[in-house]
């Protein structure tokens, strides 16, 4: 069986402003499952070819386009982003 590749849209923001996206597919390089009081997450360290990369559940992974986005710019999604990588 071959291993499928998955890919997100990278969720770094380029801007000051937190407005403007990095949007480059971010490869699944890693998944995994985290423990938490709410039971288990569905997890994935990811990495765009601009060298961004977060580690993190995958729902703090996923953005919406601006077209279809109902939330803030700015919700706390970076929150999943390892210090290492700042």
């Amino acid at each position: 069986m071959q291993d499928e590749v998955m890919f997100l849209d990278c969720p770094e923001y380029l801007d000051a402003h937190s407005t403007e996206r990095c949007g480059l597919p971010a490869e699944v390089e890693d998944r995994y499952t985290m423990r938490s009081s709410d039971g288990p997450l569905d997890s994935a360290k990811i990495r765009c070819p601009r060298g961004h990369w977060f580690n993190g559940p995958l729902e703090s992974l996923i953005w919406a386009s601006p077209q279809t986005r109902t939330r803030p710019a700015h919700d706390g999604r970076l929150a999943a982003r390892s210090d290492a990588a700042r």
